[in-house]
């Protein structure tokens, strides 16, 4: 139980930190290199893989796949971008925020939830299959939005 706390109260404390470096990367120009090297170095995470303890099921797999892909339809609509003094920007959308706020509680209850019933390290493998398979339909959709943008310049 303690460590379904510990790992809540990581999950909030990340969540306060990408809001906060969203808002600051809003104020200078995307660029490919930005959009692609987040999922880049979170694929580092795949790792934890190596050992047995977070190791989960193919039907784990494709649960935790399908919920991150669902969760980054929402990221995706709220991810654009602005042509600002010949630069490409994010633009800034209040949504975001309450959206990533909004998936965060999910997240936690969900694994509250789970917590009683499947081993913390698989669950901690799935939440990372999770935000992977969140994180990686999001960036190819900024990518695309971006290089259809960058065209028109």
């Amino acid at each position: 139980m303690y460590l379904v706390i510990a790992s809540s109260v990581v999950a909030i404390m990340m969540a306060i930190f990408v809001t906060f470096l969203r808002a600051k990367s809003a104020q200078k120009p995307a660029s490919v290199k930005k959009i692609i090297l987040p999922p880049v170095f979170m694929s580092t995470g795949a790792l934890m893989f190596v050992n047995p303890m977070f190791r989960v099921t193919p039907l784990e797999v494709l649960e935790a796949v399908v919920v991150g892909m669902l969760f980054s339809i929402l990221l995706i609509k709220t991810s654009s971008f602005e042509i600002r003094e010949n630069d490409i920007y994010m633009k800034r959308s209040k949504a975001f925020i309450y959206i990533l706020v909004g998936l965060l509680v999910i997240r936690i209850v969900l694994k509250s939830v789970l917590s009683t019933s499947i081993d913390f390290g698989e669950l901690s493998g799935m939440f990372w299959i999770l935000a992977f398979a969140m994180i990686v339909p999001w960036r190819i959709a900024m990518y695309v939005k971006y290089k259809k943008l960058a065209s028109s310049l």
